[in-house]
Formats: structure tokens, C-alpha cells, sequence
């Protein structure tokens, strides 16, 4: 049978479709798994970036369904908050960028787009023609009863109780706070809804007071510290200016700065408008030392940063020293603004701190250090950041600070600038870190609104989060520093916005919860989601979500129905595993922790949250806008699923980024079929049924094994080698698919296990009966560990070569019986002597007609078990890493080795194999060497003789190294050590 992704998959999902496969109802003793993951944000189509966030936590669902559990996997659509309706609204208007998107990147009809000029219209299109329909061709195991979405009026409802308890909890507080505001809409907006910027952070500068003529000059840096050094300042010269009344004061601010002063509270009429050529040449005094400064003409300013005036500190800012080299050696420039150049001249830096490891001014050394000459060297803005690093953790003030000299810079800068906006020679001011863009296309600027806010700052309830981290597990686990970190600088969030999609405030109807913020706990949702269709939406008030979740003892009457309702929420909770994007650690995941430890119980925490890396397209960033992205139903129309699932989860763990790149898809696909031509050879083998028979390995009964009525137990060595590495690939599978390793599982048992089948073959008759009953039981033990993975595949194998489905199995347990170190052991030499040979003939250019295999002599078997025997000791005395280092010490086992007179006649090659032994020795575990002690090298030569002739085309004889009548033409039996036979070919 041929290998026929598309129309077997297509007959697999009916089948689970059909039967409702995945639908998890709390029934039987089987232990639940709970396993979430972002519910998707359909502003736009499902590509192949999004697939491995969805494919991961499957792989893992149809993991524990093979161990036994009742596995959750369910999924929702995340509409809440404004992309949607600013997608509509440019979709509407026409926008050409828009329209190329839908048309296309994600294959919009033309006659379709009508539908999509509604909020929901537009939802819905995406949800069902994109993400749902890909996930259901991608072969997820989910729960689709389950699907709601953040706009449906019982989601609502729950979201409207988490509110009203935090309320009453005082976690929730109405103020002042600065926000991300996209001026087009007139809106506050967060993350979830930039196009740009999505990583940008508030930035809060101080604004220090120059004056001139009681009119203020703002001018806004993050080192207030420095205000002391300040020598000049700056002006773009065809800047746009005004002087405006900003609250009671008359400032000098960019045209720029006026909209977001505004949007920053301030009250500000402008009085007259400047260009930067009117500003440049005057003098204004530092509101500290009461030192006159000259603004100096500058391109480089930007007017659209914060209030586009600049102070200029050329001692400890490497910019601006390079920047006052510069306007001193342009005289013609300065003439040109009325400048003296003699006044500029006149300029040197200011030093105001002492730092270690450099001069008097240390921006100077830092210049000169790196060899800069320009202001376009781009090795100057890692100098400046280096040189403010090293200032903020060791710069010393000097002591024309008073009372803050001799602090560091990090000790000193708040209690500074804290002081100086106390008496009114500072301000402040909001920026980001870098620009941002809303998806609507609009300017998002900080603006300070009076709004309700989370308190994350809240002690308490930080410690409540803390403690829900710490029994938390985190994959990988450096991620649990990021939580932390995350936890402890959280601030007030703001939870609501004018107007989107969503719940609405339930004491202030006229706004709208953010996306961020009703997605905290959302996951307790699912598990009645699917019920609560049979309670009408007006009985879903707070006292009944109090009775779901607290139980009858929280409300003075109870619903029946919510406390129907809890036995499922209790069944399944807590979230067993979160399977998320890094970039959300710092916001929806830490919330989730917050939320969790504070609404629910300890014992219904979560437990554990996995990070994705990121996907990139032939090496670069996937883009909509760009039209550079892969759409899943593409790449499953030509790879097939199981191809698109496998490259995801093979070509890196999880939390990894990965790279799709179509040769590479292309040649996964191929991987998989030549598995499947393998497979039908296995299934087509002429075998009867299976009984249950007693091997014996090694002279020992092992458990009872499953095998083919007819095949004859008469296993061979190699078998039983074939039948040890699948254990071992069992154990290996096992262990990282407990920890989400899904490459690590994946490449054990499809590419690893491949190798020794390959060598399997090479070595077996494959027309025995035992080899056949083998290669079934191989064939039927990958396949269950396949399934997760290549699920299509695996169940429609598994199914032709047993009668069942795979995924109607059991996760393979690795049989000890089968597990055989020795047997290992003498493949791995036979193996080992085989490389040997071939890189003698690839070397020499040799076509051997005879092959002579030495075993080491007796003698230096006996040094081997020396060696051997002090390992075991240390072993037995508990000794390892350098104890055990200590124990193997060469010196000490030669000492022991010498005692044996006839040893001590061989001298230096004693010596030269005991240090041999050593290494050997030292690099293997406890079952290995014992297994070593009982090997009988000769006769495992001896037994591969044929098929090394049949390798080679060649006579082979096999000797020991001292026995009398070796045959030894170039002296090479000596070189023989334990384990690694000499070589001679003629």
C-alpha cells in the first residue's frame, strides 16, 4: 500500500470526528490531566508559526491518553479589545495593505470580504475557515464542545464575578497611571493590540528646569545625576517650536511635545511658534549651578523625543563629547546660527564623578579606548551604553554634591531627583523605549488617565503569586527567574479600556476589561463551558460562580446547578500544564499566577507552564503584512499533516526557535514514507496470531513476551541486541516526553532507533522466523511511541498490523526481561571492530582477501579487571565524580598492578595500558563494566566471523594475541588492548 498522507488523514479525522474521540467527560478511576494553551486571537489567519504552540501541548495530551489519563485539551477564541474592530474599520475603509492581506496572505474570497465588515463577521470568517479548520487538519486532539468565545454573554458573566470579587478584595483601585493610548482611536490600548512596539516600556524622564528669562527650557534625560556636568545643550535647527504656558509655567517644547504633555495631564495653551534657529545661540541657566549654557545647532536631535531640547554632559556621555568635538571643529556652522566660535571653543567637559578604570573624563577615555572619531561610528553607541552601565553601579559623586557625595550612582539618583522635583527644578515626563504603532495604524503615545488599575504592587498579593511560582514547574527551568523577576517589578495594570469587544465593567458599564486582563483564569471556564448552555444567562450572577468554585458553604443558597457544575470543575482541576509563548511571561502568564493564587485554593493551583520559542520563515521573521508566512492547509495539502507535525516538533524543543524551511519539510516527508514502505513490508510478513511464550536470554527465563504463533523463540544475539536498544529507546522516549523534550522523544525513536535497524539489518537473516516476529514487535512498540507525533500514520499502522489503533493501546513500558548489557556489550564490539576495518580499507585503499582479528592477551585482561575491580570499590563506597576520579588514580593502580611479578617484567607496556584501562574504564556506569567482566571476546569474534566476510567479501580468522599458533605477518597482535581488538588485512 502506498504511502497516501492526504486521504488517510482525511479518513482518520472523520473517524474521530464521527466517534467524538477527544470529548473528555469525568468518568472511571483514570487519573485527569488538565493541559491549556493560548486561546488564539483571530484578528487575522492561522499560519505555520502559530501551529507548533497548538501542536505541542497535543503531542503531550496523546501522551497521557497513551499512560492512562483522562486528558482535557480544550480551546476557545480570544475576541476581546479593539485589533478586531480595527481591522474592520481599514477593511471598511478600503486600505490597500488591508485588502492585500485578506486577499492575499490568507486567501479571502472577494465576494466573502462583505462578511467580514462586522467585529464578529470578521472573527468568525478566521475562526472557522483558518483556525479552526487547521487545527482540525493539523489532527489535534480537541475537546470542541468546549469552544466559546470572549464575547459570548456566559463568558461574560464569569468574567463580571472575577471582577466583583477582586473589587471586594481591594485589588482593583481607580487613578492616575500612565497608559499606552492610541491617539487615532482615542483609546487606551496594550500589547495584544500593537502592530509596532509590542515589547516597548514607559520610560520616565526627568525634565531639568533651565531658565531664560522666567521662560523654562525642559530638557529630559534618564541621568539626572549628571545635571552638575551639564556644559551646553542642543536644538534641532529646523526644528518646529512653541512657546506655550504648560500649568502655570512658560516652557519651550517641540510642536511635538505640546499632544503628549496634554495627553500626560498637563494644561497647556501655546502662545507662539518658533523654529529651533530662533532657540540656538541663546544661553539658559542650569537651574543647580546656576551656570550659564549655550544651545548649540544639532541634527541629531529628535523633536518627537520627549520635549526636543537637550542637555549635553560631555564628561560621561561618550555622545556628547564626540558631539562637542564636532561643533568646535565647524566654525562656519556656528558664525552661521550668530555664534562665536571662540565661545564654543571655550566649552570643556565637566566631570562630576569618579569611576575605576577610567580618567578624569571618563567619556574621553571611553572614546579613545574604542577608537571613535565620529558620530556615525556605530561603535560609539555600544561605548556610551558601556560607559553608563559601569557609571550607574561604580561611579562615586563628587563632592560638590553635599550632602549626596561619596554615593554611588545607584544609590543616589532617586532620593536625587526626588529632592529637585521637591523644590521645583525638576520635573518629568513619559516616553517609551521605542516606537509603537496600534493595528488600527494610529500613534500610540503615554498618556496618564484617570482609570481602574490591578494592584500587582500589592505585597500580599505578590507573595501570593510567589508562592504559586514555587510549586510551579517551570520548562525550561531558567524561566523561573523571569516569573520572579516579573512578580516583583509589576506595577498598577490597567484593566480597561473606552470601548472594544468584551466584557464591560460590571460598576462602570461605559468601559471595557482589556484582552489581558480577562484571560487570567479563563482555563477554569473550560471545564464547564460545555454545560452551561443549559443555565440561562441571567442566573449565571456572582453567588452562583461563588457556589461553582467555593462550594455550598459560600453562598447562603446555593444553586443546584453550580454545584452539579462543580463536580466537573473539581474532576479537573487544577491546569496541569500551561503551554505557552515566551513573550508572555512578563505579562499574561504572571498575571495567570496572581489571579490563581488569589481566587482559587493551593491545592487548585496550577502546575506547570511549558514555553514556545518562536518560528521563522526560510531564516526570517514570519509577517503577515509581508505576506511572509506559510499557511498550514498549504503545507498540509503538499507535505501532509503528520510531515507538517513531525518537522515542528523534531526540529527543535519547544521552547526553542525553529526554522521552517521547505527543503528541509521536503525531506521529512520523504522520511516518512520510507518508514511507511518499511512498515508494510513488517505487516506483510506471513505471520498467525499471537501467543504469549518464555524466552530464555543468557540461560535466564525472562517475563512472558507476546510473539507470533509459529515464530520460533529461538531468539538469536542480535535479536536480542534489537529487542535491548528498543527498551532503552522506551526509557529514553518516556523520560523526555515527561518533560516536554519532544525533539529529544522524537529523535530517539523515529532517527536514533533508525540507526540500529539499520545495523540490524545488516547483521540478521530477515527471512527467520525470529527476525520477523522482531521487526513486528519493534514495528508495534514504535508505533505507540510514534503516535503522538505522526498520529494519522501511527494509528492507521498500528491498526493494519494488529487491529487496533495505536492510540487504543498503551504507552510502551520497557521490559526488563528484555534488557540485556551484555548482549549490548558484544554488538557494540562487533559493531566497533566493523568501523574498524572499514576505515583501515577506506584508508589504505586496501581490498582485503583476508582479515586477521587479534583479542588482547591474557594478561592484559587481568590488568583490565584490576582496573575494574578498584571502580567497583569506589562504587561500593559510595564514591563518585572526583572521589571516583580519586579511586582510578593511574599511580595508585599501577602500584596495585606491579605487585604481580610477571606483570612487572612488561614494564612500560603495562604502564601505557593501565592508562589506557583507566580512561576506558572511568568512562562507563556500574552495568556496563560487569557486563565487560564477563565478556568473552574471542568467541564474539569469533561468532561474527561470517558476517564480517559477508561485509567485506573476505576470508576472516580470528586469534588471540598470545595464543601459540597465531598467524601474524606485521607484528599487530600486540597492539590488541581489551575491547579493541587488533587489525590485520592482507
Amino acid at each position: 500500500m502506498d504511502y497516501e498522507p492526504q486521504r488517510l488523514e482525511a479518513e482518520w479525522r472523520d473517524r474521530w470526528a464521527d466517534a467524538g474521540r477527544y470529548e473528555a467527560d469525568p468518568e472511571g478511576e483514570a487519573e485527569p490531566t488538565f493541559i491549556t494553551v493560548p486561546y488564539p486571537y483571530p484578528s487575522g489567519g492561522m499560519h505555520i508559526g502559530h501551529c507548533r504552540t497548538y501542536t505541542v501541548p497535543d503531542v503531550y495530551a496523546r501522551y497521557r491518553r497513551l499512560q492512562g489519563d483522562d486528558v482535557l485539551f480544550p480551546i476557545a477564541w480570544h475576541v476581546t479589545g479593539t485589533p478586531i474592530i480595527g481591522a474592520v474599520e481599514r477593511l471598511k475603509k478600503g486600505e490597500e495593505d488591508q485588502l492585500s492581506v485578506l486577499r492575499d496572505t490568507y486567501n479571502v474570497p472577494e465576494d466573502t470580504l462583505e462578511d467580514l465588515e462586522t467585529p464578529m463577521g470578521f472573527a468568525r470568517y478566521f475562526i472557522e475557515n483558518h483556525y479552526k479548520s487547521g487545527m482540525k487538519q493539523l489532527g489535534l486532539s480537541i475537546d470542541w464542545r468546549r469552544e466559546f468565545t470572549t464575547n459570548d454573554e456566559r463568558y461574560s458573566k464569569f468574567i463580571t464575578w472575577q471582577y466583583e470579587r477582586l473589587k471586594e478584595r481591594g485589588l482593583l483601585e481607580k487613578g492616575l497611571h500612565p497608559v499606552k493610548y492610541c491617539t487615532d482611536e482615542e483609546n487606551p490600548v496594550t500589547t495584544h493590540d500593537l502592530l509596532e512596539g509590542e515589547n516597548a516600556e514607559f520610560q520616565e524622564y526627568t525634565l531639568v528646569k533651565f531658565e531664560r528669562e522666567d521662560t523654562v527650557f525642559p530638557m529630559a534625560t534618564l541621568r539626572p545625576e549628571t545635571v552638575r556636568g551639564v556644559t551646553n545643550a542642543y536644538a534641532h535647527p529646523d526644528g518646529e517650536y512653541v512657546r506655550a504656558t504648560v500649568d502655570s509655567e512658560e516652557w519651550i517644547v517641540s510642536s511635538e511635545a505640546v499632544e503628549k504633555l496634554r495627553l500626560q495631564e498637563r494644561d497647556i495653551e501655546i502662545h507662539e511658534e518658533l523654529s529651533g534657529a530662533d532657540l540656538i545661540g541663546q544661553s539658559v541657566t542650569n537651574p543647580i549651578t546656576g551656570d550659564e549654557v549655550l544651545i548649540l545647532p544639532a541634527t541629531f536631535v529628535d523633536t518627537d523625543n520627549a520635549t526636543g531640547v537637550v542637555m549635553s554632559v560631555p564628561a560621561h556621555s561618550p555622545d556628547d563629547y564626540v558631539a562637542l568635538l564636532e561643533a568646535k571643529e565647524d566654525d562656519e556652522r556656528m558664525r552661521e546660527y550668530g555664534i562665536d566660535p571662540a565661545e564654543v571653543a571655550d566649552i570643556e567637559p565637566i566631570p562630576i564623578l569618579d569611576i575605576e578604570e577610567y580618567g578624569e573624563i571618563p567619556a574621553k577615555t571611553a572614546v579613545e579606548a574604542a577608537g571613535i572619531e565620529s558620530s556615525e561610528d556605530p561603535a560609539l553607541e555600544d561605548a556610551t551604553a558601556d560607559l553608563y552601565q559601569a557609571e550607574f553601579h561604580q561611579g562615586i559623586m563628587h563632592d560638590d554634591y553635599g550632602e549626596f557625595a561619596g554615593m554611588t550612582v545607584e544609590n543616589v539618583r532617586e532620593e536625587f531627583r526626588a529632592h529637585y522635583q521637591e523644590t521645583g527644578a525638576f520635573d518629568e515626563m513619559y516616553e517609551f523605549t521605542e516606537e509603537v504603532v496600534c493595528r488600527c495604524g494610529g500613534d500610540v503615545e503615554v498618556a496618564k488617565q484617570d482609570t481602574w488599575f490591578l494592584r500587582y504592587n500589592d505585597a500580599e498579593w505578590k507573595q501570593k503569586a510567589r508562592q504559586v511560582l514555587d510549586g510551579l514547574e517551570t520548562i525550561p527551568e531558567n524561566t523561573r527567574d523571569q516569573y520572579d523577576h516579573t512578580i516583583g517589578w509589576l506595577n498598577e495594570w490597567p484593566c480597561i479600556r473606552n470601548y472594544g469587544l468584551g466584557t464591560r465593567l460590571p460598576w462602570d458599564e461605559d468601559f471595557v476589561i482589556e484582552p489581558l486582563s480577562d484571560s487570567t483564569i479563563y482555563m477554569a471556564y473550560y471545564t464547564i463551558a460545555h454545560r452551561l448552555d443549559d443555565v440561562p444567562a441571567e442566573d449565571l450572577d456572582p453567588d452562583f460562580f461563588d457556589a461553582l468554585f467555593y462550594g455550598e458553604a459560600a453562598v447562603d443558597d446555593p444553586d443546584e446547578r453550580a454545584l452539579e457544575l462543580r463536580e466537573e470543575w473539581q474532576h479537573w482541576y487544577p491546569v496541569d500544564w500551561r503551554c505557552s509563548g515566551n513573550d508572555l511571561i512578563n505579562n499574561h502568564l504572571t498575571f495567570f499566577q496572581f489571579h490563581h493564587g488569589e481566587l482559587f485554593a493551593e491545592d487548585e493551583w496550577p502546575q506547570g507552564i511549558t514555553i514556545m520559542g518562536m518560528g521563522l520563515l526560510e531564516g526570517e521573521a514570519m509577517s503577515s503584512s509581508k505576506g511572509h508566512v506559510v499557511l498550514p492547509s498549504k503545507a498540509i495539502d503538499e507535505y501532509g499533516a503528520d510531515t507538517v507535525r513531525f518537522f515542528l516538533l523534531n526540529s527543535a524543543e519547544p521552547w526553542q526557535d525553529y526554522d521552517w524551511r521547505d527543503d528541509l519539510v521536503g525531506s521529512t516527508r520523504d522520511q516518512l514514507e520510507r518508514f511507511w514502505a518499511r512498515a508494510q513490508e513488517v505487516i506483510d510478513y506471513d505471520v498467525e496470531e499471537m501467543v504469549e511464550i518464555t524466552l530464555e536470554v543468557e540461560g535466564e527465563e525472562t517475563t512472558d513476551v507476546a510473539v507470533d504463533e509459529g515464530a520460533p523463540p529461538d531468539l538469536e544475539p542480535v535479536d536480542r541486541w534489537l529487542l535491548s536498544k528498543l527498551q532503552g529507546t522506551i526509557r529514553e522516549a518516556t523520560a523526555a516526553m515527561d518533560g516536554f523534550e519532544t525533539r529529544t522523544a522524537s529523535q530517539a525513536v523515529f532517527y536514533s532507533f533508525e540507526e540500529d535497524l539499520k545495523w540490524y539489518r545488516r547483521r540478521a537473516d530477515l527471512d527467520r522466523e525470529g527476525a520477523k516476529w522482531t521487526l513486528r514487535e519493534v514495528l508495534r512498540t514504535r508505533l505507540r511511541l510514534l503516535a503522538p507525533f505522526v498520529p494519522f500514520m501511527a494509528n492507521e499502522l498500528h491498526e493494519q498490523l494488529t487491529g487496533e489503533p495505536a492510540e487504543d493501546a498503551e504507552w510502551p513500558e520497557p521490559d526488563p526481561g528484555l534488557e540485556d548489557d551484555a548482549v549490548e556489550l558484544r554488538e557494540r564490539l562487533v559493531e566497533g571492530l566493523t568501523d574498524d576495518v572499514h576505515d583501515i580499507v577506506d584508508v589504505t585503499g586496501t581490498d582485503p582477501e583476508t582479515i586477521r582479528v587479534y583479542a588482547a592477551a591474557d594478561w592484559k585482561r587481568s590488568v583490565f579487571e584490576t582496573v575494574r575491580e578498584r571502580a567497583e570499590r569506589s562504587s561500593a563506597d559510595g564514591a563518585s565524580g572526583d572521589s571516583r576520579e580519586q579511586g582510578l588514580d593511574v599511580g595508585a593502580v599501577m602500584g596495585q598492578v606491579m605487585e604481580d611479578p610477571d606483570l612487572r617484567e612488561k614494564g612500560d607496556a603495562v604502564n601505557d595500558l593501565v592508562q589506557d584501562l583507566v580512561e576506558v574504564v572511568r568512562e562507563r556506569d556500574d552495568e556496563e563494566l560487569a557486563a565487560m567482566a564477563d565478556v568473552d571476546e574471542r568467541a564474539v569474534y569469533e561468532s561474527a566471523a561470517a558476517f564480517l566476510e559477508r561485509e567485506f567479501d573476505a576470508d576472516v580468522a580470528v586469534y588471540g594475541e598470545d595464543e601459540d599458533d597465531v598467524v601474524d605477518p606485521d607484528g599487530k597482535a600486540d597492539r590488541a588492548v581489551p575491547f579493541r581488538p587488533a587489525v590485520h588485512i592482507e
